[in-house]
Order: C-alpha cells, then structure tokens, then sequence
C-alpha cells in the first residue's frame, strides 16, 4: 500500500486524537478545528475500511485496531518529529508557529520589545501571544511558552529569569490616608476601603502578605473592582482607598509624592517573570533564538528548572 500525503497528515491526526482521547485537545495541539479533525478520522477509516475511534459524548476510546495502530504509529511518528527539530535547529532561519502567553504587564514591559525584533529578523515565524492572567496549563492548553511568575514555576518545566524580583505595595493618596489613618497590620485593611483587581471574571485577587514566618491572605472590599491598571491607580491617586500594585508600577508616583506606601513590612520581594517551557519538549530552533534573544536583552543568564535540566 502507498503512503501518500494524505494519509501521513491523518494519521497524525488520529495519533492526537487517540493520544489525548479528546477531539479539542487534539485540536488545539494541531492548531485546527475540532470538526475538521473529526471530518479527516471519518475519511482514514472509510480508507482502511476499519473503526479507528469509538466516540460517545463523554470520551473518544481507540478500538483494539487503533491500539495496535497506535502503538506501532507513535514511535515512527516521534521519529519523524525529532528529525524535523534536528533540522530547524540546524536551519539558518526559522520557519514555524509559536504560541505564548502572559499577563498584560509581562507582554508589555518584558515580551513586546524583544518580539518586535524577533519578527523583524525572522519574518518566517508567526507568533500568536494570548493575554492571560493566571497560568494556564501549558501543553494541554497549547501553548510553546509562557511568562509568568517565578515562584509558580510547575514541575517539569524550564525557568528562565527575565526581570528583577519584584514586590506588591499598598498605596494610597496622603489625602485618603489623612482621613481614614494608616494601618499597621494587614488585619486592619478590613476598616479601609480598597480597591480590587480583578484578574478574570471569575477571579479576584486577595492581597498577599508575608512577615516573620507568618503569610496572609486578605480578600478586600471597597468602592471598585477592575481589571484596568489604568484605572485602578488612577482611583487610589484620587483617594478613593488603598491599592495593591507592583512596585515598579507605583514608583514615579512614589516618588512624586502623588501616593505613600502602607504596610512595607508586610510586603516582601518575590520571584520576578520567568520564561517558562516543557522541559521535555524538543527545543526548535524559533523557540531557541526567542530564548536567545530574550536573555541578552535581559542579560540575565541563569536557568533555573524543576528537573534540573538545562539548555546547551
């Protein structure tokens, strides 16, 4: 029987399907829609003239002639893959798709001035960067990278520091803290009006506290709830209440005067933005010269990993 491209490209599909034994996370590893994965299945097995897949609405189950075309179709299929990295990491330029995602300061302050100049350089790459607050869960999710945190660093993956340790400071105008006092101890913010940040819909974000062995974990109240630094800072200028921010982002306004810091005892420094990768995941070379360039710009060239891994 000859193979043609055809079947190479469904058999891969099958490969992802019966791997994740879900249409949409297959589809999602693959970068397509769910019914076209499910539209190209159908015609493999027309083809071969056997069910692949038995398919309910709870779950997608290889048959025992998908187990054994499963089992003798991955390896062939893990080497094909590790030839192709081989060559894109010998290749002078890189051609392919990554997607990445971060909260909207890392995309900011961090990724969008090296990623310009990535595409400017390789403009064979397409890159796709998803504005997100809260870690996602990488290979399930679909993603090749990710900026966040360093302390959420998950098992098996790669860390590499992009930015100094940061800190969380409470503010607020003189004029507020005129008024209302200055708390001392977290337990007294129950008494303030605070602003809240919301990271999603579903999620708002309790003020972390940490002193002397001792860590809190305040859920505030107050007058708004946003999900714009904008406007958040902007209501703790104009008293308002007392805001939760990155240092880095109140500091000029620190500085001028516009805000005083509260609480700075309780407000410790913590693990800055880490570019976060699978640390089992075959490095291709578009991949490789982000990382590259994103530690030069940074000029921090330490790696940390949950596996004590490293790049060569």
């Amino acid at each position: 029987m000859t193979i043609t491209r055809t079947d190479l490209a469904e058999l891969a599909v099958f490969a992802a399907v019966a791997r994740h034994r879900s249409f949409s996370k297959a589809a999602l590893e693959l970068g397509v829609s769910a019914s076209a994965l499910s539209h190209s299945l159908k015609g493999l097995e027309a083809r071969l003239g056997v069910r692949l897949l038995n398919r309910s609405t709870r779950a997608v189950v290889p048959t025992e002639a998908g187990q054994r075309l499963l089992k003798q179709l991955l390896p062939t299929l893990n080497t094909l893959e590790e030839a192709l990295c081989e060559l894109a990491r010998n290749s002078d330029e890189p051609v392919g798709r990554l997607k990445l995602c971060a909260p909207r300061g890392a995309i900011d302050s961090l990724l969008a001035p090296v990623l310009i100049d990535y595409l400017a350089r390789y403009p064979r790459m397409q890159v796709e960067v998803v504005e997100q607050e809260l870690m996602p869960r990488l290979i399930e999710d679909g993603y090749d990278a990710a900026l966040f945190y360093g302390d959420l660093l998950p098992k098996e993956m790669i860390g590499i520091p992009l930015g100094p340790p940061q800190r969380y400071l409470v503010v607020g105008s003189p004029a507020y803290l005129a008024e209302h006092g200055t708390p001392e101890h977290p337990s007294e913010l129950s008494r303030h009006a605070c602003i809240g940040y919301r990271l999603t819909p579903h999620h708002h974000y309790r003020w972390a506290f940490a002193a002397d062995g001792t860590m809190l974990e305040i859920e505030v109240t107050g007058p708004l709830t946003t999900s714009t630094p904008a406007l958040y800072l902007g209501a703790a200028e104009a008293g308002l209440g007392l805001a939760y921010c990155l240092e880095e982002e109140v500091s000029q306004k620190v500085a001028e005067g516009k805000l005083l810091t509260v609480l700075e005892p309780w407000c410790p420094t913590f693990a800055g933005f880490y570019l976060f990768y699978p640390s089992r995941h075959q490095l291709g070379s578009g991949l490789r010269i982000l990382i590259d360039m994103l530690k030069a710009h940074y000029q921090n060239p330490g790696l940390m990993s949950n596996t004590q891994q490293f790049i060569k």
